[in-house]
């Protein structure tokens, strides 16, 4: 039987800077006039007016899809430096307070902001979400509960959010603690079937705890709109070359689960708990941590396991045409997330605004 074909979307949200301050800029309502004129429907508002997210076209393959993410970023750029500022791409900002941002001023966004009060209005974080098509729902759920098991692998390969409010935290991904303050987040249940996750939904819309399924903000999840099996769990990946590796690595992942479904195998699903004990794991220590193997019942350096997953998908990765974006894995095992250089930017020059003015140029990187 021949495997689907799994198209590709990517988002990404940006943030918008001030060159001279270094801070986060609250001009979002202003690119996004002049961003609707060339990007039409591709270029969003998000929850912050300091921030924009912007979306592909569906993407037949990892080729077209560095395509739409070189054209966004460069057009997203451009229409900042006409109005003297510039866009980033990491999950939190180096120096920024969520105290001082407004609210875009849309119904969605002032109903979630009454909703959820201070646990939304922290929400100063950045995401990039990858859409992978999938036109069978049991497929969807199937390969969700599989895949679930690589969340913390892939969240360690994109940290890219060390500091918080001018603070080193100690953690690589620090978004992932703030974004997990927020209800139904975090690693997604299993289901056994689409019906029984179709009766999870209706339970929560009957009894008033979400107006709508995108109220679900899982680490991966269906999409309540299109047929695709949505990866939330990565920070803002800033290089270009960082995107599509992550993009490349859903796709083969979720082609090897297919395949292996094909032939009477499947991967072992193991308990949500001790998934997030290792997302955990990923997000304090990144690429220097250390996972837990559920199989050996020990822990097992990340870049070992990282190398283990790229023998995985390797009978996967040339039908997909994606091999050198999956290859990339090995330059952020040598080179590190953007974490890391961040940190070593950090440590170098005692300077956050370094910092940002890092990531202004890494994200143009490529592009």
């Amino acid at each position: 039987m021949a495997l689907p074909k799994l198209t590709l979307g990517i988002e990404e949200e940006y943030q918008i800077i001030d060159p001279q301050t270094r801070e986060l800029a609250n001009h979002a309502d202003s690119l996004l006039v002049d961003g609707a004129r060339t990007l039409g429907e591709q270029i969003k508002p998000e929850f912050m007016r300091s921030q924009v997210e912007v979306g592909t076209s569906v993407c037949a393959d990892i080729r077209e899809a560095r395509a739409e993410v070189v054209r966004l970023r460069r057009a997203v750029a451009d229409l900042a430096a006409k109005q003297g500022l510039a866009v980033a791409a990491a999950s939190t900002h180096p120096i920024s307070a969520w105290s001082s941002q407004r609210v875009t001023e849309d119904d969605r966004y002032i109903k979630l902001e009454d909703d959820l009060r201070d646990v939304a209005r922290q929400l100063l974080i950045f995401g990039m979400h990858v859409h992978v098509g999938i036109e069978d729902p049991e497929l969807r759920i199937d390969v969700i509960n599989q895949a679930r098991y690589f969340l913390p692998h892939l969240l360690a390969l994109s940290t890219s959010s060390p500091f918080w409010q001018g603070r080193d935290t100690g953690l690589r991904s620090y978004r992932s603690v703030i974004f997990e303050n927020m209800p139904r987040s975090g690693i997604p249940p299993s289901f056994r079937a689409y019906s029984e996750y179709e009766g999870f939904i209706q339970t929560l819309v009957r009894t008033g705890s979400i107006d709508e399924p995108t109220k679900i903000w899982w680490d991966l999840r269906p999409h309540a709109k299109f047929p695709t099996i949505e990866f939330r769990v990565a920070d803002v990946c800033t290089k270009v070359d960082e995107v599509m590796c992550l993009a490349a690595l859903y796709q083969s992942i979720v082609q090897k689960l297919i395949k292996l479904r094909y032939d009477n195998h499947s991967w072992r699903q193991y308990r949500h708990h001790l998934i997030s004990e290792n997302k955990w794991r990923a997000m304090r220590y990144g690429l220097d941590g250390k996972l837990i193997d559920f199989g050996r019942q020990s822990e097992v350096p990340l870049r070992d396991l990282v190398v283990e997953l790229l023998e995985l998908v390797d009978d996967v990765v040339d039908d997909l045409g994606c091999r050198a974006e999956v290859e990339y894995v090995n330059t952020i095992l040598e080179q590190g997330s953007s974490a890391d250089r961040q940190l070593a930017t950090y440590r170098k020059t005692g300077n956050l605004e370094a910092v940002v003015d890092q990531l202004v140029e890494e994200t143009l990187e490529g592009v």
